[in-house]
Formats: C-alpha cells, sequence, structure tokens
C-alpha cells in the first residue's frame, strides 16, 4: 500500500517509517523543508512538501495515498497547547475529506489520558471521555464525527514515548530541572505516568494501520505508570541535583506550563490492544532509558 505520513521526519514517524517499509508499503511522507525532504529520500521515502497549517498540502497527499498515519502535532510550543489542539483537529478533519466514500484507512494519534474514566482510575481502550479536561480531545472528537460520516478511522493513544534522547512531557522536565538546580516533583510524587519506548510505539501504528478496523482504539502502553518520583530522582542523579518535592502551591512558579500536567496521575492499560494487535513491547522501560541519557547535552 501506499500510505501518507504525517510527522514523518518526526520522534516517532521516523521510527514509523522503517517498519513500514519492511513491511512493503510505500511511505509518502509530509515534510516542510529541504531538509526534511532529503532526510526522507536517504531513507526510502517520497517527500510530500507541506505542513499542518497548509491544509490543501494535508488533502492533496492524503488523496495521492491508498491510507493515512496522521503523527503529526505542534510540540514547539506547549504553552500554546490549546491551539496546537485545534490545529489538529482541523488537519484531522481535512484529512478525512480526502477519504471520504472510500474505505482508505486514517489512523490518527491522540492521548492515553482520553481513555482515563470521569473521577480517574486506569485508562482503557474502551472509554471514551468526552468531558475530559485534555484538550487533546479535540482530536478524537474530529475523528469520531468523522468516523460517524463512514470514514474509517481508528486512533493510536500515546503516553510519554521514549529513548535515551526523548521521553514526551519528560524532556521538558529535564530542562526545568536543569534550569532550576532541582528535580522536583509534587507533594508525595506518587501520580504516575503510562510510557512505551518508541520502537515498540512505531510497531504499533505499524500493526494498527494494517488491521483497518475502523472505530477501534489502541494503547501504545508498555508500563501503566511510572511515579513522578522516580522520575524526578533519576533526573536529579543524572542532572547531580536534588530531587525534591514541592506544594502545588509553588509548581505553577517552578514548572511554568508544565505545571498543567505534573501533578496529573495518569495510569493507562493496553491489555485489550496487545490481546487484538499480538503486540508485545520489547524495549527498555522509561527509567532505564532515563539512566542511559547523555545528561550533559541539552534537550533543545
Amino acid at each position: 500500500m501506499r500510505i501518507f505520513l504525517t510527522g514523518a521526519t518526526g520522534f516517532i514517524g521516523s521510527a514509523i517509517v522503517p517498519e513500514l517499509l519492511r513491511s512493503g508499503h510505500q511511505v509518502l511522507g509530509l515534510t516542510r523543508s529541504a531538509t526534511g525532504a532529503q532526510k526522507l529520500i536517504d531513507a526510502g521515502v517520497e517527500p510530500h512538501r507541506g505542513n499542518l497549517e497548509d491544509l490543501d498540502s494535508l488533502r492533496s497527499g492524503a488523496a495521492q495515498a491508498d491510507g493515512v498515519i496522521h503523527t503529526a502535532f505542534d510540540h514547539d510550543d506547549f504553552s500554546n497547547f490549546v491551539a496546537n489542539c485545534e490545529k489538529d483537529r482541523r488537519a484531522i478533519e481535512t484529512l478525512g475529506s480526502a477519504l471520504k466514500g472510500s474505505d482508505r484507512p486514517l489512523l490518527i494519534t491522540s492521548g492515553t489520558g482520553i481513555g482515563n474514566p470521569t473521577g480517574g482510575g486506569l485508562a482503557t481502550e474502551d472509554v471514551f471521555n468526552v468531558e475530559h479536561p485534555n484538550p487533546r480531545i479535540a482530536s478524537e472528537m474530529a475523528g469520531a464525527a468523522l468516523l460517524e460520516a463512514g470514514v474509517n478511522v481508528s486512533v493510536v493513544r500515546l503516553p510519554q514515548v521514549h529513548d535515551t534522547v526523548k521521553q514526551g512531557l519528560i524532556t521538558y522536565l529535564v530542562d526545568v530541572a536543569r534550569r532550576t538546580g532541582v528535580s522536583a516533583y509534587v507533594g508525595e510524587g506518587a501520580n504516575r505516568w503510562p510510557a512505551a519506548p518508541v520502537r515498540d510505539v512505531a510497531r504499533l501504528y505499524a500493526l494498527a494501520f494494517e488491521r483497518r478496523e475502523a472505530g477501534a482504539r489502541y494503547h501504545a502502553v508498555a508500563e501503566e505508570g511510572v511515579t513522578a518520583r522516580e522520575m524526578a530522582e533519576v533526573i536529579g542523579r543524572g542532572l547531580d541535583v536534588p530531587a525534591v518535592g514541592l506544594s502545588p502551591e509553588k509548581a505553577a512558579e517552578h514548572f511554568g506550563w508544565l505545571a498543567a500536567f505534573v501533578s496529573l496521575d495518569m495510569p493507562a492499560s493496553s491489555a485489550l490492544t496487545r490481546a487484538r494487535l499480538d503486540w508485545h513491547p520489547t524495549g527498555r522501560g522509561l527509567i532505564a532509558d532515563l539512566e542511559r541519557m547523555d545528561y550533559s547535552r541539552a534537550s533543545h
């Protein structure tokens, strides 16, 4: 199949590319720059110039493909997270409009938090919490509307995806600790974040796309929940700074825009995903990757 992959040069997208090529697919990869285009060519991918704001480029890319995997998201400025989520909603609507009237699959991306039930608890694939305060719900709402309109939409929900260089939001926690000289958590640090190695996540995307099951929701979760204190302590050791608990009142000043996330308890299960796709993550855990990270180098 010829697959249009958005975010093809990104952290997750670039890991998905070899998985798709190994399975015999052709990949048309969205890229914003000539540098990105050359990177895709070197990886055996046909480049398609465009970006999330250029809806015509998304529409034309999807029109040329047998299906779409959408991983692109504007991570450049999380202080504008709500606006970025709205941008993603528009991108999903546009990709879906190009696939309408066919059975060509559209695999979109969301976060595991959308599967957390109201009142808290373990996130599961069979929960779609439309009242969840996470603005990323805009992505799944757009997907649900397209599904209702007959588009073959499914979704991969992401935890903190990691290797020894990047770890999702945890990368920004490292930056805060480096800048402030303190690796902090809120309260006792008992709140948990799910996690998964990037290569296992990439393999899940390929499996989910090939399954082509409309309405399916998959959790790319290897570890159901790593505590904030565990993360802060290993970051502290890496940077040689103390790990300390902060009161909620002090967290806002210390973490800035990250304060909206740092105290959230977001454990997530992937039991249904593993059973449906025969997916079994094998990579290192989050703490092991954080222990192996080069802390002498800035994250950005």
